[in-house]
């Protein structure tokens, strides 16, 4: 590698990383405002465990992020040198446009073996890990789904408020329990009640003491004309099993999340005749499977097909104004990831070959690429 070429490849380089880390700071910070913020203020997630499961984030944002800033990356470098008159006197020079573009292919191409390496392997190992340790932290600290001054909809059929929680102790607590079209259909109310965790059978148990209870009508419980029954305990109870709720936090076998090795394996067991399963439903789920490995190719091709886009156009685009760039490569990347949903919503229709479908982007992209790079080398 000569001279222009290192001179290339360092300043490509240095420039994608810095644009992977921009957008896959980008995309954790939004993850943790989804997934681990309100938890975490919540008092369910230590700061600790936070800060480990924001750590095992960094696979999975890179899953989008490496794509993305590959294309920034070069638009960002061609376009500098194409302004500041670099890109004029090599070609002055005789320098073709493919010569140019070699250390940012072979780049492109690292990154794709890097890509493939976090889609197959770091990514679904981490989010398995960070679902495991999510799991254990809730089932560590069980009371903590009781948040004081909130509408606790976490349990199913049922919505809480409390008022005030010292330790087990809760004050001004109301409590809605809902029927199958989350009507209200009985409602009661505490001055005090404490809670406790059942851990043998895995549930909360809620005392309550003055308790004013309300049942209304269960056939029609939003028709307020009838007279609605009401009574006063000094005691009442109330469970609030965890077995649904914590099975929410439990790690899920989704296929996005498994490595190479376990989707093969999912891939022979799909494939293998199972007189439970309709030939229909089987064929389905040989379908997923084979999206899903062919989605974590096509996504890893992506940051070729991105270079290629991205040559021609920083190449063209003359501008000292970043931003000109930086918007064109969210443009096309936003491109991108949209015509790439598409061919999962056609997962139901194995017909159609989805998984298949699912390289029509990167055909677009490289097609569109090689193309640009004809009518600038003949320019």
């Amino acid at each position: 590698m000569n001279l222009i070429h290192r001179h290339i490849f360092a300043n490509v380089f240095v420039t994608v990383a810095a644009s992977v880390a921009i957008f896959g700071f980008v995309l954790m910070v939004g993850n943790a405002l989804k997934d681990l913020l309100g938890p975490m203020l919540a008092g369910q997630l230590a700061l600790d465990t936070f800060l480990h499961l924001l750590l095992l984030l960094v696979p999975f944002v890179f899953y989008y992020a490496l794509p993305m800033g590959m294309l920034t990356g070069v638009l960002l470098v061609l376009g500098r040198m194409s302004s500041d008159r670099e890109i004029t006197a090599l070609r002055s020079a005789g320098v073709s446009v493919a010569w140019l573009s070699a250390p940012i292919l072979f780049l492109a191409l690292l990154g794709v073996l890097a890509s493939l390496l976090i889609n197959f392997q770091f990514m679904p190992l981490a989010r398995q890990a960070s679902q495991r340790e999510l799991a254990e932290a809730m089932r560590a600290n069980p009371l903590s789904f009781i948040v004081p001054k909130t509408f606790i909809r976490d349990f199913p059929g049922v919505v809480l408020y409390v008022g005030e929680k010292r330790d087990t102790r809760l004050n001004d607590f109301w409590l809605w329990e809902l029927d199958g079209s989350n009507r209200v259909k009985r409602f009661a109310r505490a001055d005090v009640g404490r809670v406790s965790f059942d851990e043998a059978s895995n549930k909360l148990v809620l005392s309550m003491e003055n308790v004013q209870s309300e049942i209304r009508n269960a056939k029609d419980p939003e028709d307020f004309s009838q007279k609605l029954s009401t009574a006063a305990m000094d005691r009442a109870t109330v469970d609030l099993p965890l077995n649904r709720l914590m099975g929410n936090r439990t790690v899920t076998r989704k296929l996005k999340w498994l490595t190479f090795t376990q989707l093969m394996a999912e891939w022979t067991r799909a494939s293998r005749p199972d007189p439970a399963v309709s030939k229909a439903e089987q064929e389905l789920q040989l379908t997923r499977v084979r999206f899903t490995i062919q989605e974590k190719f096509a996504t890893a091709f992506s940051v070729l097909s991105f270079a290629l886009v991205a040559i021609p156009l920083g190449i063209k685009v003359s501008r000292k104004e970043t931003s000109a760039n930086l918007g064109l490569g969210l443009l096309l990347a936003l491109s991108y990831y949209f015509a790439s949903i598409v061919p999962g919503m056609l997962d139901k229709y194995p017909a159609l070959r989805p998984d298949l479908l699912v390289w029509l982007p990167n055909i677009i992209f490289q097609g569109m690429g090689l193309w640009l790079f004809y009518r600038i080398d003949r320019s």
